[in-house]
């Protein structure tokens, strides 16, 4: 079941929905709107605006979470067995298959995760790390490297299961994976392009 779970959760997340979202409502590919060639909700909301980009993001969001939420709840997957197939459905994103395992930065995948994980609070409170860094305009790579270490932290210091931390642990790690170019550079505070 676990093995199941995993494979539909990478097969959720591999779809590139904000992509395609864009082709569909904007006859364009929103990859050419971004710096960084991203398939993701970022790059929606700057081809066709704010409300197409929080359709983009609320998609990406629950295609993460709807497979990890139906594992945990409705199968009753817990503890270890969860890891996979939390972070599936961001690897999925991250190389899509359909993209020739290239996609997003996981972003989105990564609060949808944390919304299947922990319920609105989990993702209201990662959410609240990511505005910190956001406030402090940071670069946006830094934001989401940021914002999941200071997450990872909070999880830590509430004494939050193992398994949890090692989630946010290997999310931090594909983040910064995915954000690995624009990393590069020293965090300064920028005008905002979002």
């Amino acid at each position: 079941m676990v093995l199941a779970m995993t494979l539909i959760g990478f097969a959720a997340g591999s779809l590139p929905l904000s992509l395609w979202l864009g082709r569909l409502a904007l006859g364009v590919d929103i990859r050419d709107y971004g710096p960084d060639r991203n398939p993701g909700a970022g790059n929606v909301w700057r081809a066709g605006g704010p409300a197409l980009g929080i359709t983009a993001a609320v998609l990406d969001i629950a295609k993460a979470a709807v497979p990890i939420a139906v594992a945990r709840l409705a199968l009753g997957v817990s503890g270890w067995a969860l890891l996979p197939v939390a972070l599936a459905p961001i690897l999925g994103h991250d190389f899509s298959p359909l993209l020739r395992f290239e996609g997003g930065k996981g972003v989105a995948a990564t609060f949808g995760a944390w919304l299947a994980l922990g319920g609105p609070l989990a993702m209201l409170g990662l959410a609240v790390c990511f505005g910190i860094f956001y406030a402090l305009r940071v670069p946006d790579a830094w934001t989401d490297v940021g914002g999941v270490t200071l997450f990872g932290l909070g999880l830590v210091v509430t004494g939050a299961a193992t398994v949890l931390v090692t989630v946010a642990i290997a999310a931090l790690g594909l983040l910064t994976w995915t954000n690995r170019a624009e990393l590069r550079e020293a965090p300064r505070p920028q005008l905002r392009s979002r």
